[in-house]
């Protein structure tokens, strides 16, 4: 079995991941992410025309990563709560640098245009927020959570969960453990189920 080659975008997109993480995306150089993959700044600006548009490819991607786990955890006849669970299990499963990206987002967006962050907001509500309220929204449906706000009951997840989106940690970049994950759940569970 071959394996397949990594395409020369995907290449300067992992790279440029690990170093909007490691530098944030002002400290970041297009010099820096072309000397990382080895390429000219010519090649790296033929794949993306400057720095705004390769750091919302990264956040795109993992996005679009994100979107498949929840709608994979949406097509199964499963209650609210386990589909929370492995929700948290999906994203806190993978390794630190992965999940970084979600902080990454969160913590540089005030750094783009704003048409940038406008259309990038709608992709995020659409790919994950909206996707995951639903969730919630059907729990409370069901009476299987407490009548509350959706949206807020997303956002207080989130919340809980933010701290491991940081990419350094004593864990040395692997997944959350899985004991961690189920206080999480069970804090959370405990906070919204009837």
């Amino acid at each position: 079995m071959t394996i397949p080659e990594i395409s020369l975008r995907e290449q300067i997109l992992d790279a440029a991941r690990i170093l909007f993480i490691q530098q944030g995306y002002h400290g970041l150089a297009m010099r820096q992410i072309s000397e990382s993959v080895g390429v000219s700044k010519a090649a790296l600006y033929y794949h993306f025309k400057d720095k705004e548009e390769l750091f919302l490819a990264v956040l795109n991607l993992y996005l679009n990563e994100i979107e498949g786990i929840i709608d994979e955890i949406q097509s199964k006849p499963i209650a609210s709560s386990e589909k929370i669970r492995m929700f948290v299990e999906g994203i806190l499963g993978q390794p630190a640098e992965k999940r970084a990206v979600m902080r990454l987002g969160s913590q540089e967006m005030s750094q783009l245009s704003a048409k940038s962050r406008k259309v990038f907001g709608i992709t995020y509500h659409e790919k994950f927020i909206g996707k995951l309220i639903a969730i919630i929204q059907t729990g409370i449906e069901s009476r299987e959570f407490q009548s509350l706000n959706a949206e807020v009951a997303t956002w207080a997840l989130l919340g809980i969960m933010y701290p491991y989106f940081y990419p350094v940690d004593a864990r040395k970049g692997e997944p959350v453990p899985t004991s961690v994950i189920d206080e999480i759940v069970t804090i959370y569970l405990k906070g919204i189920e009837k």
